[in-house]
C-alpha cells in the first residue's frame, strides 16, 4: 500500500524481515570476493520525501515507511514466506482463551536512542496518543479494535477522554490489551509500525519528535534535509536481533526512478525501489549478477473515488464492465515486460487465507460483455473517465495503456491524471479531491488477508481513502474478526472478498513482482515480502 514503489502507498508498515530471499541478492560479483567491508559505511538508498512528519502512527507509505522502520522495532515480526510470529521487543504475547484479552510481556533492558528505558508505559502511551482525535493520526483507526477507542476517537463530538480503558499497565515490563471483541490472529496485527512505543519526550514536543525522531530500532536519527535526504546511523546499543551490519543509511531523495536508475548503474547510488518501465529489458544486462528480480505480497488496482459525483450512486454493472475492458495479459506482456501477473482477486499472494478466483469473471477480458454491462448499468456519467497517479515512479505507460483498452472495448474516453509526485498524489486522496479514480495497491502490512479486506475496504478505516462503505461486507469482516481460530477467520475472510464482486471497490489487476538491483559498492542486499531492503543486512565495501 504505499505508491512510492510501484504499489506500497499505506498499510503500511515496513516489515523489518529477519531473513529473506531475492534472485540476485547477495555477494555483488566474483570481483568483490576479496574487498574489504566497512563496518561504517553507508548504504544509500534512492527515496522520495515523506509525506508525513516521521511520527510512526501517521506513516502509511513507502517513503516514511521505510525510515521509521530503520529507527522504531515493535513487539513482533514475521519470518517471510511462512508469516510465522517472531517476538522482537516482546517477550511474549499471550491471548486469552477467547482472544479477547493479550497480555504483553517485554524483553527488559530495551533502550531508547536516548538512553531512556523501553517499558510498557511506553507503548501504551504511544497508543492512547495516536488514538486521540485531536492528535490527528492517520493511521488512528488501527486501534479500534481496542475497548474504549470511542470514547478516546467517537465518530462525532468531543472525545470523553484520552486514554482507551482495554489498555493496562501491569508492571514496568507487562501491559494487557482487551479487544471490543476476540480477534484470533491481532498478534499478527502488532507488527505493524503503528503500534512503535515512544519515549516520554515525544508527548511534550510531538512535532519536534516527527522531525527529529527517537526510536528504539537498529538505527538513531541523524538528520533530514527536507526534498534531498534522511540519514540515519546504526545504533550500538540496539537489543534486538537484528544489529544493523552498516554504519548507517542515506535516503536520497529523486523527482524520477529514471534519475535514479542512471546512479545506480554508474554506482552513485546503491539500490533503488523499482527499476522504471524502459529500463525493463535492460536492466538485468546493466547489473549482471546485481539484479534483481522478486515475488513479493502486493497488489495493484484501480479504486473509484465514491464520494465523487460520478461513482455516488452508480450502478455496479459499470464498475464491473469498466474491469472486464482492460486486457491485463496484454498490458503484462507489453507494457510490463512479464514482470507482474494478473490479479483474480482483491488479496495479494503469499499470506494466510489468499485464494484465487474472487473477482470471478469480472477481472477476464471480455469487451462485449463490458460494452454490455456499461450500458446495462446506465453507463459512465459523461463517458469519461482519469486515472490519477504519481509521476515521480513508472505509472504512466501501464496507465495509458489500460486507459487505451478501455477505450477500445467500450468507447468510455479515458486519460492520466499525473499528479507531481508521491506526496502530491496522496495529498490529493486524502482531501478526497481525486477527479476520478486513482492507482491504488496495497503490500501487506502484516501476513494476513484481512489485512488486504478490512484493512483497505472497511467503512472509516485508515487505508480506505476511497469513500467506499458496504454494510453487506462490513458485516462479513465482523464475523470473521469474532472467530474461534486464525484459520476459520481466513476461511470467513474469503467469504467477505467473494462479496466485492457485487460492490466493486476498485478493480483488481495484477499481483506484484518487482526488478530492482544494487550497485558494485554493497553486499548482502535483500529485499523482504514487501519490497523494502533488509537495511541492517547490507555491507559496505572500503573505498
Amino acid at each position: 500500500m504505499r505508491g512510492a514503489k510501484s504499489a506500497k502507498w499505506v498499510g503500511g508498515a515496513v516489515v523489518i524481515a529477519l531473513a529473506a530471499t531475492a534472485c540476485g541478492g547477495g555477494d555483488s560479483g566474483s570481483d568483490n570476493k576479496n574487498r574489504a567491508i566497512d563496518k561504517n559505511g553507508t548504504f544509500v538508498y534512492a527515496s522520495g520525501e515523506p509525506q508525513n512528519p516521521l511520527q510512526p502512527a501517521n506513516t502509511k507509505e513507502a517513503y516514511g515507511s521505510d525510515v521509521i522502520h530503520t529507527l522504531f522495532t515493535g513487539l513482533v515480526d514475521y519470518t517471510p514466506g511462512t508469516g510465522k510470529l517472531v517476538n522482537m521487543n516482546a517477550e511474549s504475547v499471550t491471548p486469552s482463551k477467547d482472544n479477547k484479552t493479550w497480555t504483553v510481556k517485554l524483553k527488559p533492558g530495551w533502550k531508547f536512542h536516548n538512553g531512556e528505558a523501553v517499558t510498557a508505559k511506553s507503548y501504551v502511551d504511544a497508543w492512547n496518543w495516536a488514538a486521540y482525535t485531536p492528535n490527528n493520526q492517520t493511521n488512528s483507526s488501527w486501534f479500534a479494535d481496542i475497548a474504549g477507542y470511542t470514547d478516546v476517537h467517537p465518530e462525532k463530538g468531543k472525545p470523553k477522554t484520552n486514554k482507551m480503558s482495554g489498555l493496562k499497565v501491569k508492571g514496568e515490563n507487562e501491559f494487557t490489551i482487551t479487544l471490543t471483541t476476540g480477534i484470533p490472529y491481532y498478534a499478527y496485527k502488532l507488527g505493524y509500525e503503528v503500534f512503535s512505543p515512544l519515549p516520554s519526550g515525544f508527548f511534550k514536543d510531538p512535532k519536534g519528535y516527527g522531525e527529529k525522531p527517537v526510536g528504539n530500532g537498529p538505527y538513531k536519527f541523524a538528520s533530514w534535509d527536507h526534498k534531498k535526504s534522511i540519514k540515519v546511523t546504526r545504533y550500538d546499543g540496539y537489543q534486538g536481533p537484528n544489529k544493523a551490519k552498516n554504519g548507517g543509511v542515506t535516503f536520497k531523495n529523486y523527482a524520477s526512478s529514471d534519475g535514479a536508475y542512471k546512479d545506480l548503474v554508474s554506482n552513485n547510488v546503491d539500490s533503488m525501489a523499482i527499476v522504471p518501465e524502459g529500463e525493463l529489458a535492460n536492466y538485468q544486462e546493466d547489473l549482471g549478477d546485481r539484479a534483481i528480480n522478486q515475488d513479493f505480497s502486493m497488489i495493484q488496482t484501480i479504486a473509484f473515488a465514491r464520494y465523487t459525483k460520478q461513482w455516488k450512486n452508480i450502478d455496479v454493472k459499470v464498475l464491473q464492465g469498466l474491469s472486464m475492458a482492460i486486457d491485463r495479459d496484454t498490458i503484462i506482456k507489453t507494457v510490463l515486460n512479464n514482470t507482474r501477473e494478473p490479479a483474480t482477486g482483491w488479496v495479494a499472494k503469499d499470506v494466510i487465507g489468499y485464494k484465487a478466483g474472487a473477482c470471478g469473471e469480472y477481472c477476464k477480458f471480455d469487451p462485449k460483455k463490458a460494452k454490455q454491462l456499461i450500458k446495462d448499468g446506465g453507463g459512465v456519467p459523461d463517458n469519461k473517465v482519469s486515472i490519477q497517479y504519481n509521476a515521480d515512479q513508472p505509472h504512466k505507460g501501464w496507465v495509458t495503456a489500460v486507459c487505451n483498452s478501455i477505450k477500445q472495448a467500450t468507447g468510455v474516453n479515458c486519460v492520466g491524471d499525473p499528479k507531481t509526485d508521491f506526496q502530491a498524489d496522496t495529498q490529493t486522496r486524502d482531501a478526497k479531491k481525486v477527479k476520478s479514480m486513482y492507482r491504488s495497491g496495497w503490500v501487506l502490512d502484516y501476513p494476513f488477508n484481512g489485512n488486504f479486506l478490512r484493512d483497505l475496504y472497511g467503512t472509516g478505516v485508515g487505508g480506505n481513502q476511497s469513500g467506499f462503505s458496504n454494510k453487506d461486507f462490513d458485516k462479513l469482516t465482523a464475523k470473521a474478526d469474532k472467530a474461534p481460530t486464525i484459520e476459520k477467520s481466513a476461511d470467513l475472510y474469503n467469504e467477505a472478498e467473494r462479496s466485492l464482486q457485487n460492490s466493486f471497490p476498485s478493480i483488481p489487476l495484477w499481483y506484484g513482482k518487482f526488478q530492482t538491483g544494487y550497485s558494485t559498492n554493497v553486499s548482502g542486499v535483500k529485499f523482504d515480502q514487501q519490497a523494502s531492503p533488509i537495511f541492517t543486512e547490507v555491507q559496505v565495501y572500503k573505498k
